[in-house]
């Protein structure tokens, strides 16, 4: 299949115009980061979000961007591409508009909700309409600018979260993204094509509602886990149960039906498997790991949500400037060896956070931040390219979902997981201290041991005498980070595993397509 001519002399700039609807998605996490130790803040600065109530307001996102990637990916295929990326832009840019008037945490986790619906939508159909606007051998590098688009994203975020946050209230971090999506709309229309497979199956709604339930049971209760600092309450360990046998059931719906929405024939192939194990265990342990980065920068060494972006830069700089020559690198080692030996220097970085303490020089971290960022670039190309190359070309909305469904799956976990990791670790720490520094009411540490935050506010009502409380509160973060740490460390080894053993030196053969399509497949109009 070849595309139209008209399409195809502006493939570099459609390329752009999907590189934009990208950035709201990812810029609007990357954002978030810097801006979580303000929303915890108290009214009026913020809106007192606890941690569990933080890591809500991202999962809640995640979690259904990620349940709802099966049915975006298979309307994408049916009804066109661009018409539901646009759809999704729509309702993104309402999300946004909402959460940058919640009064409440709760409200905040509500309408960061519809926000993952939007992005449901948005970001599959980004790298299906790419799969279909370049040919086989144009895509590993449209795909690598592509990824490096998540490296622009991430190294935007941060500095505009930071300047926005020293110059307006907190909302301006979600309200941004509502120009960003009307210019995103005008150019999507003007210029980008539609695309759609022929043979659409029909939408799975069992397994959609399935796997949603499945996955905010299984996450929650970890959070819960955590928040409590006891993994073996009879509750927390019946919601994780829970959500396991609604995934099971998921998995064996999707086994019988007819006209699944998660094919799980794909996995039979161990190539397709392995990268999208390994995509998902990457993001497990950058997402769950990243998450402290914030409060440590910021609450343990004292700088601005501004100052946190430009510490950030490095790890997104190096994204933006390795992702699209990630092709090259396999070119020249092959696919097994360039993934795996990003996940290894993945996990060595990760593990180099246990350098950290409460005075080491920043350049420290600046160092392991980029060396994190190269990682991750040879990781995310590779493998998605993998992905995107192991089934035919008018399932590209189907193999673009199931590659973000597995990237956002992973991210989730790895936040509900090491968080609760975190937040275990710190919870133990400062009691372990405060009961030789300052002992404390039942009450007050209960409140002061929710997080970080909740802790220095604590102190600060306690006034000359809260001092010592401080240097605990640092002294425990700490420790629970180093823990984190190399618990994302040992998730990143684990997936350099998977990934030496089942990716291939080079990257397979095309799947074959069904011919005479491709007129319906790509259109060379709007």
């Amino acid at each position: 299949m070849t595309t139209p001519e008209s399409v195809h002399r502006r493939r570099w700039v459609i390329l752009g115009v999907l590189m934009l609807s990208l950035l709201i998605v990812v810029l609007d996490n990357s954002i978030l980061n810097v801006a979580i130790k303000t929303i915890s803040t108290p009214e009026p600065v913020g809106i007192g979000a606890s941690q569990s109530e933080l890591e809500w307001a991202i999962n809640a996102y995640t979690l259904v961007f990620a349940g709802l990637l099966f049915t975006a990916g298979l309307l994408g295929d049916r009804i066109g591409r661009k018409k539901v990326l646009i759809g999704g832009l729509v309702v993104f840019g309402i999300g946004s508009a909402l959460a940058a008037e919640s009064g409440t945490p709760v409200q905040l986790i509500a309408f960061r909700a519809v926000m993952g619906l939007g992005a449901a939508f948005v970001m599959p159909a980004t790298l299906a309409v790419l799969m279909n606007v370049f040919e086989r051998d144009e895509q590993p590098k449209a795909i690598g600018i592509w990824a490096g688009g998540v490296g622009l994203a991430i190294a935007i975020g941060p500095i505009t979260g930071g300047l926005l946050l020293d110059h307006f209230w907190w909302g301006s971090v979600f309200l941004v993204n509502v120009p960003i999506v009307i210019v995103a709309i005008v150019l999507m229309l003007a210029l980008v094509p539609d695309s759609k497979d022929p043979k659409p199956g029909r939408i799975d709604l069992v397994g959609v509602a399935l796997s949603i339930v499945g996955l905010v049971l299984l996450v929650y209760g970890i959070i819960k886990g955590g928040d409590e600092g006891d993994f073996t309450d009879a509750k927390v360990l019946a919601t994780i149960a829970a959500g396991l046998v609604f995934l099971v059931a998921f998995v064996l719906y999707e086994k019988r039906s007819d006209h699944p929405s998660f094919d799980i024939n794909y996995f039979k192939d161990k190539v397709f498997s392995a990268a999208m194990a390994g995509i998902a265990l990457v993001f497990f342990a950058m997402m769950g790991v990243t998450f402290f980065a914030s409060f440590y920068i910021q609450s343990v060494r004292g700088y601005s949500p501004l100052q946190t972006g430009a510490f950030l830069l490095p790890l997104a700089a190096a994204q933006l400037i390795f992702a699209p020559r990630a092709r090259l690198v396999v070119d020249r080692l092959g696919v097994r060896t360039t993934t795996t030996g990003g996940l290894v220097l993945l996990a060595v970085t990760l593990a180099a956070f246990t350098l950290l303490d409460q005075d080491s020089p920043m350049w420290v971290m600046e160092i392991i931040f980029f060396l994190m960022g190269t990682g991750m670039a040879h990781v995310m190309t590779p493998t998605s390219v993998v992905i995107m190359q192991s089934l035919p070309r008018e399932k590209a909305g189907s193999a673009s979902a199931l590659s973000n469904t597995f990237r956002q799956v992973g991210g989730a976990l790895g936040i509900a997981v090491l968080g609760s990791v975190l937040s275990t670790a710190y919870k133990n720490g400062l009691e372990n201290n405060t009961d030789q520094l300052l002992p404390l009411p039942a009450g007050l540490r209960d409140a002061a041991g929710a997080s970080i935050e909740a802790t220095l506010g604590v102190a600060e009502k306690l006034g000359p005498r809260g001092e010592a409380l401080v240097g605990a509160a640092h002294e425990s973060f700490v420790h629970a980070m180093h823990i984190t740490a190399l618990c994302g460390a040992g998730v990143a080894v684990l997936s350099a595993v998977v990934t030496g053993l089942f990716l291939p030196r080079k990257p397979k053969d095309p799947p074959a397509e069904h011919s005479g399509e491709a007129s319906e497949k790509v259109g060379a109009g709007h």
